[in-house]
């Protein structure tokens, strides 16, 4: 006997996620515009994150591939976006819990690096973290938005997963 979700198909899935990341950005921009929060480079890598899965769930809902290929493409790449999420949320975490003798220093804003490093150097700059990025602005239920962004994350992961449960389960 199959349970509701796994009769979910690629589109129930990809539309699950969308949503999931719409509800996410709109979290962060009211934070920003309305809370007044304004984001540190890890935060905008972690929206990039959001972003790029929302992107693969869009086209996945959009094709709905019927076959196993297509939807395990989608779910593997739904699944990269995620992770790269679930890293980037799980390094700033780890910034905001050293002591602060060893938070490193602030750098040059991520707009400024932008305009005259090569993009790998840019990533490779805001992975290393910055002081701005160990400072903890807001708690909720005594966890920061890093926290509450893996725990998105995490959910979100659902989605791809749901995804390649449906690529590979049995066609009847």
């Amino acid at each position: 006997m199959r349970t509701h979700l796994a009769r979910l198909g690629v589109r129930h899935w990809s539309l699950a996620g969308l949503a999931f990341c719409v509800l996410m950005m709109a979290v962060a921009l009211g934070l920003e515009h309305i809370a007044g929060l304004e984001p540190c480079p890890l935060c905008i890598f972690q929206r990039v994150a959001v972003l790029s899965a929302a992107a693969v769930f869009a086209v996945a809902a959009i094709h709905n591939p019927e076959g196993r290929v297509g939807a395990g493409l989608y779910g593997v790449l739904g699944l990269a976006a995620v992770a790269g999420g679930i890293g980037v949320a799980g390094r700033h975490l780890w910034l905001q819990s050293l002591p602060p003798e060893e938070v490193p220093s602030c750098g040059p804003g991520l707009d400024y690096m932008m305009e005259l490093l090569p993009w790998r150097d840019v990533v490779a700059m805001v992975l290393s973290g910055s002081g701005e990025c160990a400072e903890i602005d807001f708690l909720f239920l005594g966890i920061s938005l890093p926290g509450w962004t893996l725990i998105g994350f995490v959910v979100l992961a659902l989605a791809p997963l749901g995804i390649l449960l449906s690529a590979f389960r049995e066609r009847g």
